[in-house]
């Protein structure tokens, strides 16, 4: 069952919690201006999500995050961003959360960020850090968390 345990299944899940709480608690939506945004919110998600993976696959390293890794990727997109897959993650459930126009989902974002950052964030983290100590303190000391 550790298929369960990544993160696509928990954005997945948030996702759906946030399109239900459109369901189950009906209101007004963002407006005129949420559609659009939502769109670009999305196509930003996808966008760091897709040069995230062209970095690891670049490093011959694992996507996979409960893998240990084989190579610290500091390039790329990550000289901005070290999560920019979650991040990805955030814009796009942002994205839908504005495009459904359910307001009260707005409190599934910051859940969502609380549990992919204890549950996949800090022990990956760990994990760097233990693989590779220089390159990893370095990395964290000039790239933000998450922008």
């Amino acid at each position: 069952m550790k298929w369960i345990d990544l993160p696509p299944v928990w954005l997945l899940a948030a996702a759906i919690a946030a399109w239900w709480l459109g369901v189950l608690l009906p209101q007004p939506g963002f407006g005129a201006w949420a559609w659009p945004a939502g769109v670009v919110l999305i196509g930003a998600g996808l966008a760091c999500m897709v040069l995230a993976v062209i970095a690891f696959r670049r490093a011959a390293t694992t996507v996979v995050p409960h893998r240990v890794p084989s190579a610290i990727v500091t390039t790329g997109i990550y000289r901005y961003s070290r999560n920019p897959i979650y991040l990805g993650d955030a814009l796009l459930l942002a994205g839908l959360i504005l495009i459904w126009g359910p307001v009260a989902a707005t409190l599934v974002l910051p859940l969502f960020v609380l549990v992919i950052g204890r549950r996949f964030v800090l022990p990956e983290e760990a994990r760097l850090a233990a693989a590779f100590p220089r390159e990893f303190e370095a990395w964290r000391a000039r790239t933000r968390r998450w922008i």
